[in-house]
């Protein structure tokens, strides 16, 4: 660590008027096409379209959702060298509140799109029947509104707190986070799983995972981690935050960007293994699914893109304090994050991979919203805590 005597920044802690707009416009831009588009898709063909529209609106609920666990781990934590960076996943979090409006299209779309439990067919079904209790459409749809209503909740009260005490400087505030992040902790952990279970695996109401819950969990942390580490590679070039915001905060995410990345690829085995261990037609079915009809091509992607590559890239120390490396791994991950999420929603639909337009639609629509909306919301209040009581130790932060 440098001798000189490191000092938290002085300011208002906004960002550069230019980098603001910037954002707001490019954000404001990805919705109003994504909303065009996406009345284009629907009405060319709703039922592909909605399959697309929920590729969409899992992406941006997986990166709100995990980046508002993170937060909260961080408060359960104390974690002190996490001030600057704990922010930005505050303003990525508040993408929760946009879930709510969004998930209306999905409504309206629900019986084609949930056609193997909420289908006329459904019936006569004798394992649908009985999973009834569970899979009907009352009970679905109020599980969708508590775990919305959850996140959204949980994603403004955090920021508020946090917001509250960059004008007051009480030191209660972070005393009542880290009291209520505990069960915060246990809300987000079971709605994700949940949620999980909900509105993908019941694509294929015959099949199941007791692992699935885990598995989307990890991938949403994986990929808020991967969205913080390009902002911090970014901040950092721009010199916001100043020492808040070092090449030793830089190293931290990325040492929990490899770690989830390990994470991620481990639970992906072990829901693999079990189930080729088993063969049991109706469990190995996903795969077989997903390894016909050109799905083999998406799923070597997933396992090279999404683990090989960017554990490769993020092993060594250099790889996580170089930008350059860091925002590569990072900025694969998240774009595997979407092939995931596509890889599991769409052969449900098309048993032939087959990328159209309209994959493209589904996808801008509900994820140019939710980033207009944290562009709208968060843009105008400062980029990192400016009376945080972890401030002299964020200061301190230093990797050995």
């Amino acid at each position: 660590m440098s001798s000189a005597v490191k000092r938290a920044p002085k300011g208002n802690g906004l960002l550069p008027a230019p980098m603001a707009k910037s954002i707001a416009m490019t954000s404001y831009g990805i919705a109003l096409v994504g909303l065009v588009l996406g009345v284009a898709g629907f009405l060319t063909n709703r039922v592909h379209f909605g399959y697309s529209y929920l590729v969409g609106f899992l992406f941006a609920m997986t990166i709100s959702a995990g980046s508002l666990f993170f937060v909260v781990i961080l408060h359960l934590t104390k974690s002190g060298w996490s001030v600057a960076p704990r922010r930005a996943l505050e303003w990525v979090s508040q993408g929760a509140a946009a879930l709510l409006p969004l998930f209306i299209p999905l409504v309206l779309m629900a019986p084609q799109i949930w056609s193997g439990w909420m289908g006329a067919n459904a019936a006569h079904d004798e394992i649908i029947r009985g999973k009834a209790g569970y899979l009907n459409t009352t009970f679905f749809y109020i599980r969708a509104g508590v775990f919305l209503l959850i996140w959204a909740g949980l994603a403004i009260w955090f920021y508020r707190n946090s917001r509250e005490q960059d004008k007051t400087g009480d030191r209660s505030l972070s005393a009542r986070s880290q009291a209520f992040a505990a069960p915060a902790a246990a809300m987000l952990a079971l709605s994700i799983t949940f949620a999980a279970f909900d509105w993908i695996m019941s694509l294929a109401p015959h099949w199941y995972s007791t692992i699935f819950g885990v598995y989307i969990f990890a991938g949403s942390i994986i990929t808020a981690l991967a969205v913080l580490a390009l902002v911090v590679v970014r901040y950092r070039r721009e010199g916001i935050g100043g020492d808040l915001l070092t090449v030793e905060h830089q190293h931290d995410v990325g040492k929990f960007l490899f770690g989830f990345t390990v994470f991620w690829a481990y639970i992906g085995f072990s829901q693999f293994i079990l189930i080729w261990y088993a063969n049991i037609p109706e469990e190995t079915i996903f795969y077989k699914t997903r390894w016909e009809g050109g799905w083999h091509v998406v799923s070597l992607a997933l396992l090279f893109g999404h683990f090989v590559l960017p554990f490769c890239l993020l092993l060594s120390r250099t790889g996580k304090r170089t930008p350059s490396i860091l925002a590569l791994g990072a900025g694969l991950i998240i774009v595997m994050h979407f092939v995931d999420i596509y890889w599991m929603v769409m052969p449900n639909f098309e048993k032939n991979f087959a990328f159209s337009w309209i994959d493209i639609a589904g996808f801008l629509a509900p994820v140019g919203v939710a980033l207009a909306w944290i562009s709208y919301s968060v843009l105008g209040d400062p980029a990192y805590p400016l009376k945080d009581p972890y401030i002299p130790e964020a200061l301190k932060a230093e990797n050995l």
